[in-house]
């Protein structure tokens, strides 16, 4: 066995020795200490084992996590302070999450990426629209005995969306749930539209004040060290340029150009240009141009592994709300690890301009896929 693959598979054995003992329940003279050491012990030898070295503010946020764990099986019964991580992308803000969530003794924890929660809450808020309060009966279903809840890649665009995470963190707060949360932006950088800032101030300062903020930095873009994660699928993807003939011909590609199908998502109709089995494609006006939402990429991901997006085009020369539409499809094949192949006429670099403020992210990751170019 390789000595990489060796030191993981110590790790996990370790760990699950580790979680049997904590599910027992530790007993009284081995104090709190314990548990927080454990956290730490976890990280180390989780870093170790993928060859990392970690930064002074990952260090930071796992002693916060340490304390984090310590005191949520405390005998006091009460709920540490919540944890809300902001950053740069690949400064391993995910890793630590996933990493907690791992570490954590419980299993009465989720771990969900905000996208896909989302949608949930949007879909039992509808199916309870009758009861006096929709919101708490979604909860009750969601988050049964649920203690610590793992939101990835928070953020706020639209303004009726900002008014119910107001109402939802309220409710979270309340339920003494743990809530720990990645994003990019500070508190005050969320919903940056200056039309709707003001009206989301009350959300910003209810994060401020029930959330310990910690800003996830270094230089290294842990996305760049390694394909070695777990999104191993998607970084398997390729981008194509300029999608000639030869090329979609070698990679069992749909010609270009071809004929639209129709594709039933739920109530409703999407044109695709292949659909066969696991596998569809799709152009970029057929995803992005049209009036489509997270709910249904979540959908069309339950069916398909494999996708195509054809006819990529300079972003910066699409519209506001179609590079939205295209950042979420991103964030949602990205965490669901599916196989992407990608297709435009220019260079990824030159395509992917534009001035949505979550370009950033998608760049770092269609930056993992493997580029196929024509010869010159």
């Amino acid at each position: 066995m390789p000595a990489r693959a060796s030191k993981r598979s110590r790790l996990t054995q370790r760990w699950s020795a580790l979680r049997r003992f904590f599910g027992k329940g530790l007993p009284a003279s081995v104090g709190h200490d314990a548990r927080a050491q454990a956290v730490r012990d976890y990280f180390r030898e989780k870093a170790h084992a993928q060859g990392y070295t970690l930064s002074n503010s990952q260090q930071r946020v796992i002693d916060c996590m340490a304390r984090q764990a310590s005191l949520l099986f405390a005998s006091t019964g009460q709920t540490p302070p919540s944890l809300y991580l902001f950053g740069a992308v690949g400064r391993g803000k995910s890793w630590l999450l996933d990493g907690f969530f791992h570490a954590l003794p419980t299993p009465h924890k989720q771990r969900l990426h905000f996208h896909q929660f989302f949608a949930q809450l949007h879909q039992g808020m509808f199916q309870h629209r009758e009861q006096d309060d929709a919101l708490a009966a979604t909860l009750d279903e969601l988050l049964t005995d649920c203690r610590v809840l793992c939101f990835d890649e928070f953020h706020v665009h639209d303004i009726g969306d900002a008014m119910l995470i107001n109402r939802l963190f309220k409710a979270l707060f309340q339920r003494g749930i743990l809530l720990l949360v990645t994003s990019n932006y500070p508190p005050e950088g969320l919903l940056p539209n200056p039309l709707y800032h003001a009206r989301f101030k009350p959300v910003i300062e209810l994060i401020n004040a029930r959330m310990q903020v910690m800003e996830v930095g270094g230089a290294h873009d842990y996305r760049s060290q390694t394909r070695n994660h777990a999104h191993q699928v998607f970084t398997q993807g390729h981008y194509v340029s300029p999608g000639t003939a030869a090329q979609r011909t070698a990679l069992n590609l749909p010609p270009e150009n071809a004929p639209p199908l129709v594709l039933t998502v739920g109530s409703r109709q999407f044109q695709a240009r292949l659909c066969e089995g696991r596998r569809v494609g799709f152009t970029f006006n057929d995803l992005c141009e049209q009036p489509t939402a997270v709910m249904d990429y979540l959908e069309l991901c339950r069916r398909f592994d494999q996708w195509i997006i054809d006819e990529l085009p300079p972003l910066a020369d699409c519209s506001i709300a179609a590079q939205q539409r295209f950042i979420n499809l991103i964030d949602v094949l990205y965490d669901q690890d599916k196989h992407l192949t990608l297709l435009g006429p220019l260079a990824l670099c030159q395509s992917l301009g534009g001035n949505a403020i979550d370009l950033a992210r998608t760049r770092s990751r269609l930056g993992q896929l493997q580029v196929i170019q024509a010869p010159a």
